[in-house]
Formats: C-alpha cells, sequence, structure tokens
C-alpha cells in the first residue's frame, strides 16, 4: 500500500518526473488503490537527478505551498559551448574560446543573478504558452519564444573548476528558478557560452535527497515544518471538520525557518489532531476556518 503523505525520491538520470509518478501509479494498482492520487512537487529535467517530491492521497491538496520553497542544486557547467536547450542534450549555437576566464572573473558574474530577476526559461522548459507545455512545441520545431518570469537567486558559489573546460556551482533559489537558463545567461555574460552538463537538485526546504534507491514518507509534524501549529482538542477537530469556526487558542511556533533573506512563503496554520495534519487553517472573524480540509488526516 502507497500510504498518503509526502514521499521523498531521488529521481535518476534519464528518468522524467512523470516516470517516477508512472512507478507509483503502478504500485498503487497493484495494491488495489486505482483511485489514489498522485502528483508532483516540482518537476526536474530527464537529464538531472535528485530529490523529487511525490505527494500521495490529501497530500496532493498541499502541492501549491512547494512552489515557494528554497531549492537547492549542484550543476556542472561547461564553458566555450552554448547549446538551444542550454544542457548537454542541445545543439551548439554558438562557441567561443573560454581561456580568459579567472576565478575572479567568475565570483564576478555570479553577483547580478542574487536576489529578484527577470530570467527567460529555456525554450525546451515545462512553461506554458497557450495551455501547453513550450518544450512540446518545440520538439515538433514550432518557433517558441519565452516571456521573462521573475525569479529569486539567494545564494550561488563556485564549489569546483577544471578550467577553462568546466565549474562546478551550488546554488539555492526558490521554485520557478531555471538552472539551464542561469548557465546559458552566465555563459552570455563571460563572452564564452556556456550550458549545462549535470545537475543534482539536494533538498527542497528542510528535506534532503534520500539516495539513490531509497524513499522517506513524511507524515503529522514532518509536513510543513515552516508552518506554526494549533493543537486540537476532539472537540475542535470535529468542529472543522463540519466547516464550524474555532477560538484562535495558542499556536506553536514552526519548527523550521527559511533560510535568512529568503522571501516569505506565507505559511498557513497547520492543525494537528493526535499526531496528524487534518487542516490548514486562515483566520475569520469568530476565529480560525479551514481552507483545506484533509480528510483523514495525514
Amino acid at each position: 500500500m502507497i500510504e498518503s503523505g509526502i514521499h521523498l525520491v531521488h529521481k535518476t538520470v534519464g528518468q522524467s518526473s512523470f516516470d517516477v509518478i508512472r512507478g507509483f501509479k503502478h504500485r498503487a494498482f497493484e495494491a488495489g488503490q486505482k483511485k489514489l492520487a498522485l502528483g508532483h512537487g516540482g518537476t526536474l529535467d530527464p537529464f538531472a537527478e535528485g530529490l523529487l517530491l511525490v505527494m500521495a492521497g490529501q497530500a496532493t491538496r498541499l502541492m501549491e505551498l512547494m512552489h515557494p520553497l528554497p531549492k537547492t542544486y549542484v550543476a556542472e557547467v561547461a564553458w566555450g559551448v552554448e547549446t538551444d536547450t542550454c544542457d548537454l542534450h542541445g545543439k551548439a549555437i554558438s562557441e567561443a574560446g573560454a581561456a580568459q576566464l579567472t576565478l575572479e572573473s567568475l565570483d564576478s558574474a555570479l553577483v547580478p543573478f542574487l536576489g529578484w530577476t527577470d530570467q527567460v526559461p529555456p525554450a525546451t522548459s515545462a512553461k506554458k504558452i497557450d495551455g501547453e507545455a513550450a518544450y512540446k512545441k518545440a520538439h515538433r520545431g514550432e518557433e517558441v519564444v519565452m516571456k521573462p518570469c521573475r525569479v529569486f537567486l539567494l545564494a550561488a558559489r563556485w564549489i569546483a573548476h577544471d578550467l577553462p573546460r568546466r565549474s562546478t556551482l551550488e546554488l539555492t533559489c526558490r521554485g520557478g528558478f531555471y538552472v539551464r537558463s542561469l548557465a546559458r545567461d552566465l555563459g552570455r555574460a563571460l563572452g564564452c557560452g556556456a550550458h549545462l552538463t549535470a545537475l543534482r537538485r539536494t533538498a527542497i526546504g528542510p528535506w534532503a535527497d534520500p539516495g539513490e534507491g531509497q524513499e522517506c514518507l513524511l507524515r503529522g509534524a514532518d509536513l510543513l515544518p515552516w508552518c506554526p501549529s494549533r493543537l486540537l482538542t476532539d472537540q475542535e477537530a470535529d468542529h472543522l471538520s463540519h466547516g464550524r469556526v474555532i477560538p484562535v487558542g495558542e499556536s506553536v511556533p514552526a519548527t523550521w525557518a527559511m533560510p535568512e533573506g529568503f522571501p516569505d512563503p506565507g505559511a498557513p496554520l497547520r492543525a494537528l489532531h493526535e499526531g496528524r495534519l487534518v487542516a490548514l487553517l486562515k483566520p475569520a472573524e469568530e476565529g480560525l476556518r479551514t481552507f483545506a480540509n484533509l480528510r483523514g488526516g495525514l
């Protein structure tokens, strides 16, 4: 049986994010859970590996809360060539020498990309154009014009170099940031072109990649630990399940804090009853009201 909750899964190179979901659907079917809701909390490109959040059952209702979380990556950047996909599987569209690169110039190149900036996603991204993923249009040979998106990069640092061939970057960003686009834009800024040859997502919010072949299930208080909690009595849990308001009462502080300088994700209030996450709450004139009822609890 696949339990409802957030499953921390390691996606391997070559798999698509949907391949992972398809594996869960097969397991659910084999266990007789044909109607189990499944989804993922942030896609990874097939050439990338690392942490993927698989949401099962009522946890799919938490999906939107995953987008504004900090995500940490380790990326290998190849210098001297820009590709049309911004990664190793694309066609070269420009080439230039990279012998002029220095540690100082590479450090300086990162600075303009920190904080909030406008970023153009790759044409082979999952961004929607007229309701369809851009990569589908690109693969059909259609012209794809991507509009800039507002993105946030909290921190970035080089952790290894093999100049002038490649460098390895560690970065933490908000959801919606394309590391492939950063590699492309760094190459353009440095005048030599660049693309990604490897990408690994090591963490999302408080959760780390469990490692290849490993899986971890999150339930109860382990879900949304950046949110404060309201511990419910039996009577209050019953009131919420029937759509009634409960008193504001006392809340318990969050057990995990966002990194300093990271945008406020607007954390809701968790309703916990007997160790299970049963609802998300919002203020009402008379007290607290449910805006997401996690029926049965997680």
